[in-house]
């Protein structure tokens, strides 16, 4: 049975550097045009692009319906399916106006990749986040040994991304001179390290406990002082593989170099949380932490300004839209509060707050 055919092959491929040089879009982006188009290719029996007809979409839509998640064996997600969908829709679109193709291919016929207006409102529908305290991390991180040099490694990429709230490719990537322990921060610096859209911007250490901040500097200090490590050496340096007197392979120590994806920093965080018998939380969430954290410590409309800029947020609305969900004990509380009759005057600082986030939602609608 045909496994690819030559020609769409060579489209596909003109489309993903289509994507990353002209688009500028991001590696995870493009494998996942990629997963989608060899997708549809394969539900199409790689039939030629250049013959392609309305009715293909209709029938993959409908053949989206009937695969399973590999990981979980459940029907694919609506989430999932919009994705997917988007991206071949996409694709369609570009190949309508290539040479070779815009003879056969309508623009127009891309929109019966679309899914209804219901399926679509049910795959953007916010999803309910379970959000790790502050207390429960700390729980974690006082469970974990640190005898070994890697157990004060691991011990302290917990402590570092609850200081930081850095995402955990940026982790992964980090060298020990984009931290400023006197000044309390680190340079998020993009030629140099994994952030999200290669943007460069200093986050200092959230105000999440002194416990906290101590394991992350002695961590600094034992790699100066005691691995005699220097600025251009890995922050959290992959553990060193050597041989053992049998000839097999085995872990000592530690090298001085960063890994190269963040899996381990993941593996990490698994192998903690499991360890002290707690929900897996994985390091992005630390993020959804710093920013309910903040709803709660932040008085002023600058301070929680500062507070999303920190998280790397260039506008605080994206912090209140993607990690600012109340919770919902949180949110019976409040009604509850709202019962009653309230006595006291509101604050000038909550009005202030209130009249900044009114101000920015309405310059986002214009």
């Amino acid at each position: 049975m045909t496994k690819c055919n030559e020609d769409n092959e060579r489209i596909k491929r003109k489309n993903l550097v289509f994507l990353k040089e002209a688009k500028g879009q991001d590696v995870a982006t493009i494998d996942a045009v990629a997963k989608a188009l060899s997708r549809f290719d394969e539900y199409n029996r790689y039939k030629l692009f250049k013959a392609f007809h309305y009715e293909q979409a209709l029938g993959f839509k409908r053949d989206l319906l009937k695969h399973k998640n590999q990981r979980t064996g459940k029907p694919l997600s609506k989430s999932t399916m919009l994705s997917t969908l988007r991206h071949v829709k996409s694709f369609i679109e570009w190949l309508s106006q290539e040479v070779g193709y815009k003879s056969r291919i309508k623009y127009s016929d891309a929109e019966y990749f679309s899914l209804s207006e219901k399926e679509t409102r049910q795959a953007t529908a916010a999803k309910r986040k379970n959000i790790a305290t502050l207390d429960q991390i700390k729980h974690v991180m006082n469970a974990m040994p640190s005898t070994t040099v890697i157990e004060k490694r691991n011990k302290a990429i917990l402590a570092f991304t609850l200081l930081t709230g850095a995402r955990d490719g940026a982790i992964a990537s980090f060298k020990c001179k984009h931290v400023d322990l006197e000044a309390g921060c680190v340079y998020q610096d993009a030629d140099q390290v994994k952030t999200k859209f290669s943007k460069s911007f200093v986050t200092y250490f959230f105000p999440v406990g002194d416990e906290v901040k101590a394991i992350f500097v002695e961590w600094m200090l034992y790699l100066t002082n005691e691995l005699m490590f220097g600025g251009d050496d890995a922050l959290f340096p992959k553990t060193a593989v050597g041989h053992d007197r049998s000839g097999d392979f085995s872990c000592g120590g530690l090298s001085r170099d960063n890994w190269a994806t963040a899996q381990p920093i993941r593996d990490v965080f698994k192998k903690a949380f499991k360890a002290a018998e707690m929900p897996y939380f994985n390091p992005h969430s630390f993020r959804d932490t710093l920013a309910k954290y903040g709803q709660t410590i932040c008085k002023t409309p600058e301070d929680f300004k500062a507070w999303s800029q920190n998280l790397g947020h260039e506008k605080v609305m994206t912090t209140f839209f993607a990690y600012g969900e109340v919770e919902e004990c949180r949110q019976a509380e409040i009604f509850k509060q709202l019962e009653k009759p309230r006595v006291e005057a509101v604050t000038a600082s909550v009005t202030e707050l209130a009249k900044a986030v009114a101000k920015e939602i309405a310059m986002q609608t214009i």
